[in-house]
């Protein structure tokens, strides 16, 4: 079967859709990938790679074209537009070209962000007539407004209707939160399209091929891993390190970059935190699960609004996968796996006082009742979040 999966981000950028093409491709399918050239999340064109190098390459058997797009900069509203609208534009005359020379089956559409993705693949359907599978993972125009902070209501019923265009010519739409639905639900009558599909981690930590990661300080080590932005609510997690400041048992690491991480080095300085508050940077993925067996907790944020209160962080699979104990301030469908999983402690977007207060009272009182839990976590991951059993539904979804 020939696969095209279209996505802005492919590797070596670090994506599930990654995942997709490689493990497909080892099922014994032909998988092409269309997808542009790296920048995420540096804001430049990853070393080896430009608008003259690397745009044609073959990937452990995948082959990989990649359409020019502007790179996202700084992350700023105007840069990231142009990032968004550049691939859509280059990549849809890219896909008119496969359309013409190649011949696919299927197309799949890996969609964290933007909603304009879908444009190449709709345009190679249109001439092909083939179908297109959108696997959503961030609503719009919802984000925007979230993330984004557009208000304007102009743009926000312009991206309406390319989201009611997309999902109008998408075959099926893969969620991968059920919270999601209402919001689909709420643009066309779709609900014989919506098919969930969660989000997924690795495997298994595979504990011998351990690199090598700076030492950590010692005490009971609190570690968020991932993207320091304005959604994680770095606002109300500093708060919480502030309250916790005098408990010098108790670390607080941060393995990451983004946006905010300035202002939570600046934070940290200005508040003397310094023994109890570490923001390590950013270190490859593969080290990831070194850093998470050496954390007595992991910690997932979110800020309280709407889409995120659908939203289920792909942290929290990892962190599930990884077999530790988390913490967490969010809303919706999140909190409720924790509290199903039985994996940790969660409190409300932003309720940094009761996050403390839990720290105080039922973690650190009770280490070993709250390590077992991080087996639960685990537990609960194999039977919902395996990635061979979410690639294996996958199959099944694109050969009906």
């Amino acid at each position: 079967m020939r696969v095209l999966l279209v996505t802005q981000y492919f590797y070596p950028e670090n994506f599930k859709s990654n995942d997709i093409a490689f493990e497909l491709s080892k099922r014994g399918y032909k998988v092409t990938v269309l997808t542009g050239i790296p920048n995420y999340p540096s804001g430049r064109f990853f070393k080896g790679y430009g608008l003259f190098r690397r745009r044609i390459e073959t990937i452990n058997g995948v082959k990989v074209y990649r359409s020019f797009l502007i790179p996202r900069g700084n992350g700023s509203g105007m840069a990231l537009a142009l990032n968004y609208f550049s691939f859509a534009f280059f990549a849809s005359f890219y896909a008119f070209i496969l359309a013409i020379f190649q011949r696919f089956d299927c197309i799949v559409v890996h969609e964290p962000s933007p909603i304009t993705q879908g444009i190449p693949a709709i345009i190679l359907k249109k001439i092909q007539r083939i179908p297109i599978y959108f696997w959503v993972l961030d609503l719009w125009p919802e984000s925007l407004t979230s993330s984004g902070g557009v208000t304007n209501r102009q743009i926000l019923s312009f991206f309406e209707r390319i989201v009611r265009f997309t999902y109008k010519n998408s075959d099926k739409i893969l969620i991968s939160s059920r919270g999601f639905e209402k919001s689909i639900l709420q643009k066309g009558d779709f609900s014989k399209k919506i098919i969930y599909f969660p989000n997924w981690s690795e495997n298994d930590i595979d504990e011998s091929s351990e690199l090598t990661i700076p030492i950590l300080a010692d005490g009971f080590r609190i570690m968020f891993a991932g993207n320091i932005g304005e959604s994680q609510d770095f606002e109300a997690i500093m708060q919480a390190t502030l309250l916790m400041k005098n408990n010098k048992d108790v670390k607080w690491i941060f393995v990451g970059d983004g946006r905010k991480k300035p202002w939570v080095e600046q934070f940290i300085k200005d508040n003397e935190l310094h023994e109890t508050v570490f923001a390590l940077g950013i270190y490859p993925y593969e080290t990831m699960p070194t850093f998470f067996k050496n954390a007595d907790a992991l910690l997932v944020t979110l800020k309280d609004e709407m889409i995120f209160n659908l939203t289920v962080p792909a942290k929290l699979q990892a962190y599930m996968a990884a077999s530790r104990p988390i913490l967490a301030m969010l809303n919706g469908e999140g909190a409720e796996i924790i509290k199903d999983a039985d994996c940790g402690y969660s409190v409300g977007s932003g309720d940094y006082e009761n996050l403390v207060k839990i720290i105080k009272e039922k973690v650190l009182p009770y280490k070993a009742d709250f390590e077992s839990k991080g087996s639960s976590g685990y537990k609960y991951f194999n039977q919902h979040f395996k990635k061979n059993a979410c690639i294996d539904n996958l199959c099944n979804i694109i050969n009906c």
